[in-house]
């Protein structure tokens, strides 16, 4: 199993090493003036320590640092289905422009997609513009069922097409869906990069801010959902996606429902231990960086930090972890059920036989799929049945 994640890790060979940045200018109102001016000037050591400054202070004041305005540009679009693919491999090339071709021609039906600008902005306008597609559920007969929806957020370097069957599963439910293209994915990846790379990266300020973004977009979406008389709420995050699903969780007290698809406590320790982060470990050993350092700088974005708060508003949770898992260590998600248990969180616990990588291969995809889909069934018909009684209690007391 070991060999055949490697494998898969291995297979993509447009990675690219950048020199380390401390991006303190991607952050503005947590990192000083001082810190952006002086960064070319400062020793490594002085950076570090500013830049830990930083990061405490995000933890610190989360609330600002996650927190927005609602968008007011909110729009459903028709748009072509493109792949927009983050590999080089010939099979992938084909099918993306074989994709093209049938947009071309008018032989690919048009989807609906969300779109309206991140109140997060970025030096790259195509990300700004955030982009979900749109999986309606049908109508229920029952006109005083709750409308639900989950926003979905995929791995790390995710195609546009990835997690599009979840989407459709969930409606056979009566659950609607946002299929989240997070910063810098697909649609919205600047043109200069073959991949998604600007999400997670050797610049530490510009990570954080796309984890900010990433955060603020899932709770964008949540206001259209609402205006949309939608009133039960889900999230679920796969790899990187579930990072970015925590932390919007622990903010934002409507996701009732969290399935965490690969799960680990410290960005950290996830970009130094990882084999998909291999590219960006080279660049931090080169700048002479540590684990511990590496840990410290991202604290503001990993989820230990919120853990707490995540538990603090009732949900129901899923954390889904692999075995053999070469990128998010078994440990780190073994790490993530400890504090669950120690925080009181409501959560169920299910274990993949294979890796990360291999969590996509036949059987293990559906495998992963039936977790995933019955616990959000279950978790959204708890939360129905729910307020059905709370609903009839009101009613007995009224009665009175």
């Amino acid at each position: 199993m070991f060999a055949w994640e490697t494998a898969l890790t291995t297979r993509d060979t447009n990675r690219i090493v950048r020199p380390t940045e401390w991006g303190f200018d991607w952050l503005p109102g947590f990192a000083g003036e001082a810190d952006i001016a002086q960064e070319l000037t400062r020793s490594t050591s002085e950076n570090l320590e500013r830049m830990i400054a930083v990061s405490d202070a995000i933890t610190q004041r989360s609330e600002e640092f996650y927190g927005y305005q609602t968008p007011t540009d909110f729009r459903l679009e028709e748009h072509f289905p493109l792949l927009y693919p983050t590999n080089v491999r010939p099979e992938t090339l084909a099918e993306d422009a074989e994709l093209k071709r049938q947009a071309a021609v008018g032989d690919l039906e048009r989807a609906p997609f969300l779109r309206f600008t991140s109140p997060v902005r970025t030096r790259y306008p195509e990300n700004d513009v955030v982009n979900a597609r749109w999986y309606p559920a049908p109508e229920h007969k029952d006109p005083r069922r709750p409308k639900q929806a989950m926003i979905i957020l995929p791995q790390w370097n995710a195609d546009a097409f990835s997690h599009n069957a979840l989407c459709t599963l969930f409606n056979r439910f009566g659950v609607s869906a946002l299929r989240l293209s997070k910063p810098y994915h697909d649609v919205r990846r600047p043109q200069e990069l073959e991949r998604s790379d600007y999400a997670v990266s050797s610049n530490i300020g510009r990570t954080m801010a796309a984890c900010r973004q990433a955060v603020v977009d899932i709770r964008s979406c949540l206001d259209w959902l609402e205006s949309q008389g939608y009133e039960q709420f889900g999230v679920l995050g796969t790899s990187l996606g579930s990072c970015y699903a925590f932390i919007a969780a622990a903010h934002d007290p409507r996701l009732r429902v969290c399935a965490f698809n690969h799960a680990s406590t410290s960005f950290g320790d996830v970009v130094w231990t990882g084999q998909s982060t291999r590219h960006v470990l080279a660049a931090f050993k080169q700048a002479g960086l540590t684990h511990e350092d590496v840990r410290h700088v991202f604290a503001g974005v990993s989820p230990s930090a919120y853990m707490e708060r995540f538990a603090a508003h009732p949900k129901r949770a899923l954390v889904v972890h692999a075995t053999y898992d070469l990128t998010f260590l078994r440990e780190f998600s073994l790490e993530v059920l400890a504090s669950f248990k120690q925080f009181g969180v409501d959560y169920v616990s299910k274990v993949l036989p294979c890796g990360h990588y291999t969590t996509g291969e036949t059987p293990y995809k559906y495998i992963d799929g039936w977790y995933l889909g019955s616990f959000v069934y279950q978790a959204f018909k708890q939360l129905r049945e729910q307020q059905a009684t709370s609903r009839e209690q009101d009613a007995a007391i009224k009665a009175l």
